[in-house]
């Protein structure tokens, strides 16, 4: 059966029940017994992610931020106010916090470790998701001793040992391949060109071989990919079927209003095909889409995303993007939302979507993000987005 990111599984329910959503039969499950009923968030809805056993919220706290625009204090504040909230699935990397550097490297993860460790949660309820980097001959220093950072077997064995540490676990529930160990176009870099193709890139299966050995010592449950291709989807889901080696059971790629058609077009086909679930981050495109850069002067967003990662973010200054940040907050305002709730809303509301990640760095952000998972889009909203959508299609590629 091919399944669409919307198999959602009633948290509200204590007792495990089934019943029908569109074509798909699919079963409830309880969620943390702090949040009633009738006062759940639709952001703690359950999903399957790929074709694994891990049940995750619908909504899932990215965390990119800590240790970097936010101490250890304030991330344990996020954690557990989410985790109130029924929000049980995190998602991390080695390389958090951003913009990375030697000095900060890993503290994210041992933020999420200390919260855990303290919190007196069970481990099985929570579903921590980090990832080991892809190629880069810059930050060298993740590895020790410090070397040109592959996607091979030795590098996914140290990431993993490394994370684990950090994160006082035994084991990941969901890593990731942060990005190929090829050349792949990204982050707004324009079109692929082959002459950028590097002879030494780490063949497809060697890169599984390397993670089904983590996934036999117990160290990893599940695999994915993140800032992938159609083609390395289907290149990881043939080899692995063929060579009888672990499935990636989802893809975390960029999607907003503003970045659509890498994954509306082929992907989304890929994905569904080979029951891959979207784990879409930067839903509100590193904050722009909060139309905040509009209403704040240059003093208060002096901590601000795009200035403290100028490279990474110039694409989202473009005056284009500027232009349907404007046009799409006129929407929202149309009809009742802010710009965030429009935002989330429309990501939530994609059938490839299975989970949508947030960041945030005040409580003020992450309260207004969880609460616009309960938003609904009218018709008449969607088609507005549409019509805006033909004039602004992806005005972050190429930004003139």
């Amino acid at each position: 059966m091919l399944l669409s990111g919307h198999q959602v599984f009633d948290n509200g329910l204590r007792k495990p029940s089934r019943y029908q959503r569109g074509a798909h039969v699919v079963r409830a499950t309880a969620f943390p017994s702090t949040i009633e009923t009738k006062q759940r968030l639709k952001a703690a809805d359950r999903v399957r992610l790929g074709e694994s056993d891990l049940l995750v919220s619908a909504c899932c706290l990215g965390t990119m931020t800590w240790g970097k625009q936010n101490t250890e204090a304030e991330a344990h504040e996020q954690l557990s106010y989410a985790w109130d909230q029924g929000i049980n699935f995190l998602d991390t990397a080695e390389m958090y916090p951003v913009p990375t550097e030697a000095s900060t490297q890993g503290r994210t993860e041992s933020y999420i470790g200390s919260w855990i460790k303290g919190s007196g949660r069970k481990r099985e309820d929570v579903v921590v998701a980090t990832k080991v980097s892809g190629y880069t001959d810059r930050s060298t220093w993740v590895r020790t001793p410090p070397r040109t950072v592959r996607v091979n077997r030795e590098q996914i064995v140290e990431g993993v040992d490394a994370s684990l540490k950090r994160l006082q676990l035994d084991h990941i529930d969901l890593l990731q391949i942060h990005w190929p160990d090829r050349y792949v176009p990204l982050f707004g870099m324009g079109p692929y060109d082959p002459k950028n193709e590097r002879p030494d890139t780490v063949p497809f299966e060697e890169q599984l071989r390397g993670l089904e050995e983590v996934v036999k010592a117990g160290k990893v449950r599940y695999i994915g990919v993140s800032n992938e291709t159609s083609l390395g989807v289907s290149q990881f889901c043939h080899i692995a079927k063929s060579a009888g080696l672990p499935k990636i059971q989802t893809i975390q790629n960029a999607y907003s209003l503003l970045v659509r058609v890498p994954f509306e077009t082929d992907l989304s086909e890929t994905c569904r095909h080979h029951q891959v679930s979207l784990l879409a981050y930067s839903p509100l495109a590193g904050g722009m889409l909060s139309a905040k850069y509009d209403r704040l002067g240059d003093e208060a967003l002096k901590a601000a995303r795009f200035n403290l990662f100028p490279g990474y973010m110039a694409r989202y200054k473009a005056s284009l993007v500027q232009e349907a940040v404007a046009k799409y907050a006129d929407v929202a305002e149309k009809y009742g939302m802010t710009s965030v709730q429009m935002a989330l809303a429309w990501c939530k509301s994609r059938w490839f979507v299975s989970s949508t990640i947030i960041g945030a760095t005040s409580m003020e952000q992450l309260r207004e993000n969880l609460l616009s998972f309960d938003q609904e889009l009218s018709a008449e909203c969607i088609a507005e987005i549409q019509a805006l959508y033909r004039v602004y299609k992806d005005p972050t590629v190429n930004p003139q």
